[in-house]
């Protein structure tokens, strides 16, 4: 019997902060993007010219794809003169969806361009099925569910709307406030929110300070003499005797700093009720975050429908960690949110893993790659295809420089600069199908060296999020994990390390890395070396091979 309840595939939705990162969205894996202008799309910093829009929707269609366009400002009377121009636009750049937020632009468009399907941005705040009918008697064509929707409630609503189409927020970062409904920003940096310009005053770190009778203000200095002197609590009127911790070190505390959303470990129920759209979040995100998680949910959703009775989402968790995070959360998914949808210790985007870059172009000979982070000799450079699930290894002792020829031991990020991989360093693999599975903006990652802290957070990160999907509490191992992290953090080291025993030229990983010198001429490997040369050409031994394998010299 199969476990999908409903005839609705879903599509993977892809957020396109420019042209080349619609680009990536589309080739690793998404069904369609959403882009837009930045006068009129919420979002200040969109990088689309209207020629690159164009060309963005032509790309997409050529593909076989879809292209959505935001119109989700609120709108003042100031915008409402660029309306008739803007619609104008939208209709020679033929996309194929509108997304709108405030309801007088969705009638004007509706009165003015009937021909365009529209859609309701999650700005909108819909949380019922009384709203999603409200809107589907109005004429939109689907409806974007605020974040703060329950699965219980999604599920409902989807059998309660069925001739409406639904997009359910599946990935990316949370706001703290309603679905983008929020004040601080404007309040604290005069950016606004719901401008698209939000300063993220979330996430900031706040500390305590004392406003003295001469009104002088000093600072609460916490140290390890006097720490235990002191426990800030917040008490909500209506709520007496409701004391709230807030935990502050010598940065600060992080009160409102919401973990980023990630349903993969319940992407399941989404499938079986079909959700239309379930849409990734990161319109200001990296390149490598628009490659890296449309192929992680592009790999989900296909082995779903593939074969539901023995999904599992333990492999695609694994891809996505290797992207940038803030430590991952189901956020409402089982309804009210618990302490451990939020991170008190930290705000920034972490992993063990970095962008390292992407292919620029294919020439007869060799791989032109555009750096993106530093490289330096014994670096270990990972190729993520778009179109096959394996990735290839290459261990680089130095890098030639695509303009000059010069040859460099290291080269450094964001200097534009341009590096020549030659096919023949490829040393163990079929050249013919190396070629054919990296086209032009493949992309790249390398491990990242991390302090003890930055470790100490990932596993903590990891720990929390077990705890949350499993809906266990385990209260000892979560505050050993949280206690390590503020031992770290407070030793402050700058130390860091690989997780794996390379450093530069020294070490081996045990993989089989194509170039790497020490795997395939060092007698430690002999064993290892022996088995790999039976497997079909580019498979490489697993890290559990790796370690067994190794031969104790």
């Amino acid at each position: 019997m199969s476990h999908d309840l409903s005839p609705r595939k879903s599509e993977l939705l892809m957020p396109a902060g420019n042209l080349r990162k619609l680009k990536l969205a589309i080739l690793y894996g998404a069904d369609a993007v959403y882009l837009g202008t930045p006068d009129m799309s919420l979002r200040t910093k969109s990088q689309f010219s209207l020629e690159e829009v164009i060309e963005g929707v032509n790309f997409c269609h050529d593909h076989g794809k879809r292209a959505y366009l935001t119109l989700n400002l609120f709108s003042h009377n100031k915008d409402i003169p660029k309306l008739d121009e803007y619609i104008d636009t939208v209709r020679r750049v033929k996309p194929d969806g509108l997304i709108i937020a405030d309801p007088g632009v969705f009638q004007y468009v509706r009165e003015r361009a009937p021909e365009l399907p529209l859609h309701i941005s999650t700005q909108a705040n819909i949380c019922s099925w009384l709203s999603v009918q409200f809107w589907e008697k109005q004429g939109a064509e689907l409806v974007v569910l605020a974040r703060e929707v329950s699965y219980p409630e999604l599920a409902e609503i989807r059998e309660k709307c069925p001739d409406i189409k639904l997009e359910a927020f599946v990935h990316g970062a949370m706001c703290m406030t309603y679905s983008g409904r929020c004040l601080l920003s404007n309040f604290m940096a005069e950016r606004g929110a719901n401008q698209g310009n939000c300063a993220n005053s979330c996430r900031w770190n706040y500390g305590v300070r004392m406003r003295l009778k001469d009104g002088t203000v000093q600072e609460l200095d916490i140290n390890d003499d006097n720490i235990d002197m002191f426990e800030f609590l917040l008490e909500e009127g209506c709520r007496p005797g409701e004391l709230m911790p807030i935990e502050e070190d010598g940065r600060g505390s992080y009160i409102l700093n919401s973990r980023d959303l990630c349903i993969m470990p319940k992407l399941d129920d989404y499938l079986k009720i079909g959700v239309d759209s379930l849409k990734v979040e990161g319109r200001g995100k990296s390149e490598y975050y628009c490659a890296v998680v449309a192929r992680a949910y592009r790999m989900a959703i296909d082995d779903y429908y593939a074969d539901p009775e023995n999904w599992d989402p333990k492999p695609y968790m694994r891809e996505l960690e290797s992207v940038g995070n803030r430590g991952y959360t189901l956020a409402f998914h089982n309804g009210r949110l618990n302490n451990l949808a939020h991170d008190y210790e930290h705000t920034a985007s972490l992993s063990q893993w970095e962008y390292a870059g992407v292919v620029s172009e294919v020439t007869e000979d060799a791989f032109l790659v555009e750096v993106k982070n530093r490289f330096a000799a014994g670096e270990v450079l990972e190729f993520i295809s778009p179109i096959s699930r394996e990735t290839v290894l290459l261990r680089m002792y130095d890098f030639e420089d695509a303009a000059t020829g010069a040859r460099k031991e290291v080269v450094q990020g964001g200097t534009k600069t341009t590096i020549r991989i030659p096919f023949t360093l490829f040393d163990h693999e079929d050249l013919d199908q190396l070629k054919a599975r990296f086209p032009q903006y493949s992309v790249l990652r390398k491990e990242k060296a991390l302090s003890d802290e930055q470790w100490n957070r990932i596993r903590f990160d990891k720990l929390t999020q077990g705890l949350e999907i499993s809906g266990k509490e385990n209260p000892k191992a979560y505050e050993r994990r949280r206690d390590a992290l503020a031992d770290s953090i407070a030793e402050d080291s700058n130390e860091k390390r690989f997780k794996t025993n390379r450093v530069g030229v020294d070490g081996c990983c045990g993989k089989g890395c194509n170039g790497c010198m020490i795997f395939w001429e060092d007698d430690k490997y002999a064993l290892a070396r022996k088995v790999l040369l039976k497997r079909k050409q580019g498979e490489q031994l697993t890290k559990a091979e790796a370690a067994e394998l190794k031969l104790d010299l």
